[in-house]
């Protein structure tokens, strides 16, 4: 793909779900203000990036407190339930092992856990470590619903790399940047109270009216995270160029903050300030549009999957779990790795050759509506 065209569609997949993001951040936005004065946080320019709860602004999942729905218990504590059974490191992974077994794939090989049990840096991560099955995650576990999302996400990424370790090494790798964390995602998505039930983890489904503050949580999460994950390479991509100059460095990087994400600067901000270096793929040269994508993707192959498989209900309550259709759609687009162009790896789990973001609006359309109606009145949008 071109680059100008490959800029082009990031940019359509951007506008797809804008709408829901701008909802999201004037709602926010009215909150905050409400919670710190008017004085703090403008209820008609960008949120200053310090009010958000994370470094970067680029989640703001820890501000969930202040801007939940009323009554968004869900009716049920997976932490709670994990730890009032005893449940071990090795039995969450031995589960999340189970939801690709039901997708009719292979079991973990035995060296994945016997040589796993060691000190390691905590942060999780998946690894393929010979030119065959050895794969590993690297993770320190504790018994929380958390990491036992994670776990499924991070096996994922280990079902890939077995998916396609018959390839030549030139082909181990996913379809494009963005496959790999959309796979482990989209497992992590398929994580449903209804799944719970399955596994025996729940003894029956909450109410779907009790959904509205699980869809807040994660949209704080990864609706919030769009434009930050479309703006990092938006700013590099300029400065590689020529048309943002190292005099403008600072100026350019605020002015896509403001116009992506409706998220201003904390404090003046000059060029004697280098705040993109304060995001370690900046000066690790490290591409950043792989997140963006993957969080596109994540959603477009959960609902083409549920789909496929004839679920009907709300987007978010659908799980894959124990369906070998989905799990050989899954399979063949795995096994392909980096060895195809990536519309014929994504048209063999989904049917369709183009990405597509409105999988983002159809999963969180409860909220979407929720949304609309807390902003009646609120005067949306930044300058």
């Amino acid at each position: 793909m071109p680059p100008d065209d490959f800029a082009a569609e990031v940019d359509r997949l951007w506008d797809q779900v804008k709408p829901l993001y701008d909802d999201l951040q004037c709602h926010v936005r009215a909150e905050l203000s409400d919670h710190h004065g008017a004085d703090v946080v403008d209820p008609a320019g960008p949120i200053p990036a310090h009010v958000l709860g994370n470094m970067w602004a680029q989640s703001w999942s820890n501000i969930y407190d202040l801007v939940a729905p009323p009554a968004a218990d869900p009716g049920y504590d997976l932490t709670e339930i994990l730890q009032s059974r005893g449940t071990s490191e090795v039995e969450m992974v031995e589960m999340a092992e189970g939801f690709f077994t039901s997708l009719g794939m292979e079991s973990l090989p035995d060296t994945f856990w016997t040589r796993s049990d060691r000190e390691v840096v905590c942060h999780a991560s998946a690894w393929q470590l010979d030119l065959d099955e050895d794969v590993r995650i690297k993770m320190c576990i504790d018994i929380n619903a958390e990491d036992f999302s994670t776990i499924h996400h991070e096996l994922g990424h280990s079902y890939y790399q077995l998916g396609y370790r018959d390839r030549a090494p030139l082909f181990r790798d996913s379809a494009n940047d963005g496959f790999h964390e959309a796979l482990g995602d989209v497992i992590a998505l398929s994580v449903t109270p209804g799944y719970l039930v399955d596994i025996g983890l729940l003894d029956e489904e909450p109410s779907a009216d009790a959904d509205l503050g699980l869809l807040m949580r994660m949209a704080l999460d990864k609706v919030a995270f769009l434009p930050f994950g479309l703006l990092i390479d938006r700013w590099r991509w300029a400065v590689f160029s020529g048309d943002v100059p190292p005099e403008e460095y600072n100026a350019a990087w605020w002015s896509l903050r403001d116009q992506y994400q409706g998220v201003g600067a904390p404090s003046e901000r000059t060029e004697e300030h280098f705040d993109p270096g304060a995001k370690y793929h900046v000066p690790g040269n490290t591409p950043y549009t792989r997140y963006f994508l993957a969080h596109i993707l994540q959603f477009q192959l959960h609902r083409d999957l549920c789909e496929a498989i004839g679920y009907e209900g709300p987007l978010n309550r659908c799980s894959i779990y124990g369906n070998e259709e989905a799990g050989r759609r899954l399979s063949e687009m795995m096994a392909m790795g980096l060895s195809r162009p990536w519309p014929d790896a994504l048209e063999a789990a989904t049917g369709s050759r183009e990405m597509d973001a409105t999988a983002i609006l159809d999963y969180f359309a409860p909220l979407a509506e929720w949304l609309k109606e807390q902003n009646e009145g609120r005067a949306c949008g930044w300058s």
